[in-house]
């Protein structure tokens, strides 16, 4: 019957399936945070990955060019510094917040592709900078212009990941993505190995998302991890699916609905529903993606 589907109903299932099991990955993130560091859930989100993609090279060797080092490396910082944000916000505020913080990567994208890379903004884009502005003002609601914690984090976990968005549309052309997005995930395995290292000579309760104690896992701990891991994946795998099959704005739009599930599942956790203040935030950014998708 899937073959009688159009293409794009095709890619908007895709990535809609794709966003909700974001979501659980989320979910299993959030279950774990609660006897393991951030840190330590970035560890065992990228080895999953890290393995896999090593399979996959394994069997079929990479081709390309190379001649970007620094940069490919730059990628891989900035998606591990951005996923760790994004997990410890996870840990600490409700995960349909979390999620829509890390949901403002496009409109920073747009922002850094014009500032880097000479694309043109346009009307749209700009406006779409002045809403997604506005949403996380209503989302965070900082008193004066002091933000908490978590505020900064989840701002930054959506700048982060759009300066990695941006490296990668000039590694495209020089890398696999296979290398592209194994640089992301050995930074993130490498990265916590060693914070976790360094935890017990330099410990400041401001950085405990950078510096934390290695737990061993144990219990069920070990399914959570899996699933972790699992679902990761697999949502990787059917957001590039959605992406094959039809246009990238479209696509696009309909990954803004892991902000849905992100909420359903966190009530289902004991997260609160989102307050009036927050909604109109996380609508302010859903419709500021959707103009720069559009654009």
């Amino acid at each position: 019957m899937i073959e009688k589907i159009s293409s794009m109903d095709r890619g908007v299932l895709y990535m809609l399936f794709a966003s909700f099991l974001f979501a659980i990955m989320g979910a299993f993130a959030k279950e774990l945070s609660t006897s393991m560091s951030s840190l330590e859930v970035v560890f065992f989100r990228n080895v999953f990955g890290v393995v896999l993609i090593g399979f996959t090279i394994y069997k079929r060797p990479l081709i390309q060019k190379g001649g970007k080092p620094f940069l490919l490396f730059f990628r891989g910082l900035m998606g591990f510094l951005a996923l760790l944000a994004f997990f410890y916000n996870i840990a600490h505020i409700s995960l349909a917040d979390a999620m829509t913080f890390s949901k403002t990567s496009p409109i920073f994208t747009a922002v850094f592709a014009y500032l880097f890379l000479k694309e043109k903004m346009g009307i749209y884009g700009w406006i779409a900078l002045l809403i997604g502005f506005v949403g996380i003002v209503l989302i965070t609601q900082p008193e004066g212009l002091l933000f908490k914690k978590t505020d900064l984090l989840g701002i930054f976990s959506g700048i982060g990941a759009a300066l990695a968005y941006t490296s990668v549309r000039e590694l495209r052309n020089n890398y696999d993505t296979r290398a592209i997005v194994l640089s992301f995930m050995t930074v993130g395995t490498v990265g916590p190995l060693v914070l976790l290292m360094f935890e017990p000579y330099v410990y400041v309760e401001a950085l405990d998302f950078v510096f934390a104690p290695f737990t061993v896992p144990h219990g069920k701990e070990w399914f959570f991890i899996f699933g972790l891991g699992l679902f990761a994946t697999m949502a990787q795998l059917y957001m590039t699916k959605a992406y094959g099959v039809t246009k990238a704005g479209t696509v696009g739009a309909a990954s803004y609905s892991n902000i849905v599930f992100a909420i359903i599942l966190g009530l289902f956790m004991g997260d609160a529903l989102p307050s009036i203040t927050t909604s109109f935030g996380i609508l302010a950014i859903f419709i500021a993606g959707l103009l720069v998708i559009k654009k």
